[in-house]
């Protein structure tokens, strides 16, 4: 199937990161979807004149790894679980591709908007210093020493951006969850997230999603990662969403 998605995207007409730097969105409206991987290949063909995908390194297809930090009583994950906005989530990626490596910093806030701020490292490290602490302490209520490496989020992502650069897609593949000696891979899932500054229902992927009976799911990854390996937290606010994810991945002959 990866193959197949391959073929398809290497038809569609390339962006560069340079580019992108008018459509980073790091204040916008997000929209979520999961779906299987075999409906992939229908939805990008249905998008394919409209968008155009990002090329990094002759590659059209990255793979990011994450590390995300929470408290060791797990605090910025029970505030998503209990609903609560106005929240964070802390987290140092590499872009493995173009080994670009990023401390970040994702608000939520009670508007429902998603605000990033972000700042370049050399490397992924397990703990926060240095020019990411004064990003963390200059935008939260946050210390560093209340943070430690709470879960790997590793995956691959497709990233499109509209003909009128307005508006971003990313695909995201092949989820892996790692805790420790713990492991949870989801081959044949995709999450799909709609960027803009605003929203609009006029998205040519908004249509393709409903073509094909996809609906509206917002599901965290860090979120879900920690449903799947963490014993000890709250998950009944989430029950919902694990049940419709295990009926896409039931529904399939290979599932994960």
């Amino acid at each position: 199937m990866v193959d197949t998605i391959r073929n398809i995207i290497s038809d569609f007409r390339p962006i560069t990161l340079t580019e992108m730097d008018g459509v980073k969105l790091l204040d916008r409206t997000d929209t979520k979807f999961i779906f299987p991987i075999s409906k992939l290949p229908s939805v990008l063909n249905f998008v394919a004149e409209h968008y155009r995908v990002l090329e990094v390194e002759n590659s059209r297809i990255t793979d990011y790894e994450t590390l995300y930090f929470d408290t060791p009583d797990w605090q910025l994950y029970t505030k998503h679980h209990n609903q609560i906005l106005n929240r964070y989530k802390i987290r140092t990626r590499k872009y493995v591709n173009s080994n670009l490596h990023f401390f970040e910093i994702k608000y939520k806030n009670n508007k429902g908007r998603t605000i990033k701020s972000r700042v370049k490292q050399k490397s992924i490290e397990n703990q926060i210093t240095d020019i990411a602490k004064m990003l963390l302490e200059e935008n939260t209520s946050l210390l560093s020493s209340q943070l430690v490496p709470a879960l790997w989020v590793n995956y691959s992502r497709i990233t499109f951006v509209n003909n009128n650069l307005e508006e971003r897609v990313t695909i995201d593949l092949n989820l892996t969850f790692k805790k420790e000696n713990k492991e949870k891979k989801y081959e044949t899932l995709v999450i799909a997230e709609l960027k803009q500054d605003k929203a609009r229902s006029r998205s040519l992927f908004l249509k393709a999603m409903n073509q094909y009976r996809i609906k509206r799911n917002s599901i965290s990854k860090y979120c879900l990662g920690v449903t799947q390996l963490i014993s000890e937290v709250k998950k009944n606010n989430f029950k919902p969403k694990i049940l419709t994810l295990n009926k896409i991945l039931y529904a399939l002959p290979h599932s994960a």
